[in-house]
């Protein structure tokens, strides 16, 4: 109501729509930190031996939810006295804090009914501003914890993820546009941007980026879940080891959980060829684990491949960068070249490798920035390197994506343009002469061939021409005379079954023109075909004299309902002077030109 009040300048309201974004920014951090705090809170509770108090649980909680935004961790107690980092993130934490400061930027992005839509830039910072307050009290209130923050990671990454998730709900709220750029990015980009050929291909390469990474992840999947599979004794005992209450149980299964997208991503690292370090002296690849491994008792950590040298089995998993190579060219072809367009709209070769090396650009970094955040420091001594190298498997990915699946798509392209294609010849017309809607291409070369043959003949010989489609009202005087106000059943409604099924005849074995004939229309007295151009009628009117013309002229208004104007069936003198004065001129002296001549010259009338 106060918005809405006709008494407030466009300042106040400018203001309390920038103040509600910094709320609503506060309040999706608040409910974020929350919700952990309510299940570290029901952990503690239902642990019988805790170690602290609720104080301490809490603070536990801030720094759990901090470490979900990328933030580093110490952990004081430690057996040598110096603190140790925590820096592996569990990305499916991640999740929660994202699409909570997602939703608010969106949402208060969004027009209100009958109001304006506030400033994005604006919105943006406020959502962001009210969220970083939070984020900045729970590191305050964490720092006497078992878990504490390192304060240059609140910068970065912190404030990055939440500002990224705030500039893509503001995006979606002003509906996901693909430009324009700002002013201040470089006027070439900006004039690429505004052109519609760009955006499509540009669009067309983020989301073949956007699949080649999403297989990655799950071929990564695939292959922790063989790994675990073989070795499911040693993860099971792991698991129970760990814990011998169902509290502690049920924690060590929450993180187990929270960190399988980062077994995902080690998975897909290591069948792009890098692999992962197990500590500062050793790095397990599809050619074998080199060095002593240091790994923690943990049951994900059960999947790791035994020291020594690889197997085929362990070869097998550089599968899965091939078959994301293949969906990026598939995802490219989808658009440069369907199975089911027309060829005039398939890209050309040029187009096809760029757009696809720019997908495979894109995978490669997203891959890079993934697998960076899904390792990091566990210690500071052997532990200190711990997961996949982000700048190894970027370019790792990279180079698969670019050398399968450049080529695939050239390849798949060509077999699609062939000649004898089996898709690309279901947009030839059918019989009827009406285009197949469903494309159902069952129309065979040698069909074509013959078609094609026979047009050639049309071409090649003078055949005599095809008369056209005769109607009630215009009938040759050879066939049907023209009908007289004193016989309207040869055009009125009584008729017109008769004339339907002539009419469907004629359309039978109706061939258009190829070409019409170089010879005059009026040579010898003569029209196209070959009729006398002053037969007579069966009333004795000469078919294009004025009395024939007014019998036509009547026929076709009594036959038309009263649709057709009133006006005299005779051509006016200001058209008959544009015609030329030298005409030839048949035995009676009367011109043969279009004013008085046969069907379809210039000037002709009904």
């Amino acid at each position: 109501m106060t918005e809405r009040s006709p008494m407030l300048p466009p300042e106040r309201t400018r203001t309390l729509i920038l103040a509600s974004a910094l709320l609503r920014g506060a309040v999706a951090a608040g409910l974020g930190l929350g919700s952990l705090a309510v299940l570290v809170t029901v952990l503690w509770i239902s642990s019988p031996y805790p170690d602290s108090g609720p104080g301490g649980a809490l603070r536990t909680a801030a720094g759990i939810w901090l470490l979900a935004h990328g933030a580093e961790l110490l952990r004081p107690d430690t057996l040598s006295g110096v603190p140790a980092p925590v820096g592996v993130v569990p990305l499916l934490l991640v999740a929660g804090p994202v699409w909570l400061a997602h939703r608010a930027a969106r949402d208060a992005a969004e027009p209100d009914e009958g109001g304006r839509r506030p400033s994005q830039a604006g919105v943006f910072c406020a959502v962001t501003a009210g969220y970083l307050l939070v984020v900045a009290g729970a590191a305050a209130y964490a720092r006497g914890g078992s878990l504490r923050v390192v304060p240059e990671t609140l910068a970065f990454p912190v404030a990055l993820v939440v500002a990224g998730a705030a500039a893509a709900g503001v995006w979606t709220a002003a509906g996901r546009p693909f430009g324009p750029l700002p002013s201040w990015a470089p006027l070439v980009l900006q004039e690429a941007m505004a052109r519609t050929l760009f955006r499509d291909r540009a669009a067309t390469a983020c989301r073949a980026a956007a699949t080649g990474a999403a297989v990655l992840l799950g071929g990564g999947a695939l292959v922790v879940a063989v790994a675990l599979g073989r070795n499911a004794a040693a993860a099971q005992e792991s698991f129970l080891v760990l814990s011998g209450d169902w509290s502690g149980r049920t924690a060590v299964l929450l993180l187990a959980v929270a960190l399988v997208p980062n077994a995902a991503l080690w998975g897909a690292a290591y069948g792009l060829g890098p692999g992962f370090a197990l500590g500062t002296g050793a790095t397990a690849t599809p050619l074998g684990l080199s060095g002593a491994p240091a790994v923690p008792d943990f049951p994900l950590l059960a999947a790791v491949p035994e020291p020594g040298a690889a197997t085929p089995l362990n070869w097998a998993a550089c599968a899965v960068p091939l078959v994301a190579a293949l969906a990026v060219a598939w995802c490219v072809l989808r658009v440069a070249a369907p199975a089911d367009g027309p060829r005039a709209r398939a890209w050309s070769p040029r187009e096809t490798a760029l757009t696809t090396g720019l997908a495979a650009l894109g995978c490669g970094a997203l891959m890079a920035l993934l697998t960076s955040a899904a390792g990091g420091p566990l210690g500071t001594g052997a532990l200190g390197a711990f997961g996949p190298v982000g700048w190894l498997a970027g370019p790792a990915a990279l180079a698969w994506t670019a050398i399968v699946g450049v080529p695939a798509a050239l390849l798949v392209r060509l077999w699609r343009l062939r000649e004898p294609g089996w898709a690309w010849r279901r947009d030839v017309p059918e019989e009827d002469g009406r285009k197949d809607g469903k494309k159902d291409g069952k129309k065979t070369e040698e069909a074509g061939r013959k078609e094609e043959a026979g047009k050639k003949g049309r071409r090649g010989k003078k055949a005599d021409p095809v008369e056209p489609k005769r109607t009630a009202a215009s009938a040759t005087p050879a066939s049907a005379p023209a009908a007289t106000p004193s016989a309207p059943a040869t055009s009125g409604p009584a008729a017109a079954p008769e004339e339907d099924a002539m009419d469907d005849e004629d359309d039978a074995g109706f061939e258009p023109y190829d070409f019409l004939p170089t010879d005059p229309w009026h040579e010898h007295g003569k029209d196209w075909h070959g009729k006398d151009l002053h037969a007579k009628d069966l009333h004795g009117n000469d078919w294009h004299g004025k009395d024939g013309r007014e019998a036509r002229w009547a026929s076709l208004k009594q036959g038309s309902g009263g649709l057709m104007a009133d006006f005299p069936a005779h051509i006016p003198a200001a058209l008959r002077s544009d015609e030329p004065s030298a005409a030839p001129a048949d035995t009676d002296g009367r011109s043969t030109r279009g004013a008085q001549g046969g069907p379809g010259a210039p000037g002709a009338t009904p």
